[in-house]
C-alpha cells in the first residue's frame, strides 16, 4: 500500500493546528461576507435608480475589481498602502477589507440586477394605488429580490471561503500556511507528507463549501 504521508496528522497537534487554520479562513471570509452583504444591499438598491451617481459609482468600481486580481489587490492593500501611508495594518485585516471591497461589489450589482429584473408594471401598478416609494421598495420589491439574492449569496460566501486560501501570501498562519509548516517540519521523516496533508486541507475545504453550496442549488430550484 502506498505511503500517503497521513500519518503526519496524528503527529503533536498537527491536525488541531489545521482546524485553527481553517478556522481563520471561515473568520475572514465570513466577517468579509457580512460586511459584503449590508453595504451591497444598499448599493445595489441606490445603483438600481437610472442615471444615478451610485450607478456609475458601482459600474466604475465592479470594473476595477472584476480586471484586478485579488491576489494584486491583497499586495497593494498590505505592502503598498502600509508604506505608502505609514499605518500598521495586519494581514488579516488587510484581508477582510479587500474581501470585503470584492464582495461588497459583486452583492450590490446582484443586488442591481435582482431589483431591476422585477417588473415595471408591478411598480406602476402598486403607484397607482397610492403607495410611496419606501412602500413599494418594503412590500413589493424588496420580497422578491430577496428570493433571488439567497442562493446568489450564499455562493458569494462560497468563493469567499475558497478565495482565502490567497491571504497566505501575507503571512497569515490559515489552513494552507499551517499545512506548509507541518510538510517543512516533517520533510525528512515523511517525506510524502505534502499529499497527505494537501489531501486533508482540500477534504476541509469541501467540507466546509459543500452544504452551502446544497443550500443554494436547493433554494434556487425551491424558488425557481
Amino acid at each position: 500500500m502506498p505511503d500517503l504521508g497521513l500519518e503526519v496528522l496524528w503527529k503533536g497537534k498537527n491536525f488541531a493546528r489545521l482546524l485553527g487554520g481553517l478556522w481563520v479562513a471561515l473568520r475572514i471570509s465570513l466577517i468579509s461576507a457580512g460586511i459584503s452583504v449590508l453595504a451591497g444591499i444598499l448599493l445595489g438598491i441606490a445603483a438600481s435608480r437610472k442615471r444615478s451617481v451610485s450607478s456609475v459609482v458601482l459600474r466604475i468600481w465592479l470594473s476595477v475589481i472584476h480586471v484586478m486580481p485579488q491576489m494584486v489587490l491583497l499586495f497593494l492593500m498590505y505592502f503598498g498602502t502600509t508604506r505608502a501611508f505609514g499605518w500598521n495594518l495586519s494581514g488579516e485585516a488587510a484581508a477582510v477589507i479587500v474581501f470585503s471591497l470584492w464582495g461588497t461589489a459583486e452583492m450590490a450589482d446582484l443586488v442591481r440586477g435582482a431589483v431591476t429584473s422585477i417588473p415595471v408594471i408591478q411598480r406602476e401598478s402598486v403607484e397607482a394605488l397610492g403607495l410611496k416609494p419606501g412602500q413599494i421598495y418594503r412590500w413589493i420589491i424588496l420580497p422578491q429580490a430577496v428570493r433571488r439574492l439567497i442562493p446568489l449569496s450564499i455562493n458569494l460566501i462560497t468563493r469567499m471561503i475558497k478565495t482565502t486560501s490567497l491571504v497566505t501570501l501575507l503571512g497569515v498562519v490559515e489552513i494552507l500556511k499551517v499545512a506548509q509548516q507541518i510538510i517543512e517540519a516533517n520533510r525528512k521523516a515523511s517525506p510524502n507528507a505534502a499529499f497527505g496533508v494537501y489531501l486533508t486541507v482540500f477534504v476541509m475545504y469541501y467540507l466546509a463549501c459543500r452544504p452551502l453550496s446544497l443550500a443554494a442549488k436547493k433554494l434556487e430550484k425551491q424558488w425557481r
